[in-house]
């Protein structure tokens, strides 16, 4: 099972690397903003997944809510692995230390 923190970081870091590509800010807020939410939901993603619920959490839509079945099947997210070997982890590891 995946942990709620787990999930949040995941999308903590796709928003960062986002900033890295300059996307569009929406998209960037709207991951940090879901990110949040997660963080402080008291219950389990995985239980609010099996009854159908994801999108009673504040921010999730469809996309987000594919993301979220995704990383909890997987323990990944494939969009966040591309943009990794897109960046480069010396970018990234540089970025962060800024």
């Amino acid at each position: 099972m995946v942990a709620n923190a787990k999930v949040s970081s995941i999308f903590r870091e796709l928003a960062d690397l986002l900033i890295q590509k300059k996307e569009n800010w929406f998209k960037v807020r709207a991951y940090r903003k879901v990110a949040e939410e997660i963080e402080k939901s008291p219950v389990e993603l995985s239980a609010l997944a099996s009854e159908g619920r994801l999108r009673e959490i504040p921010g999730v839509g469809e996309a987000i809510e594919k993301k979220i079945k995704e990383i909890l099947t997987t323990g990944r997210l494939q969009l966040l692995e591309r943009l990794k070997a897109e960046i480069g982890e010396g970018r990234i590891e540089q970025s962060r230390k800024q």
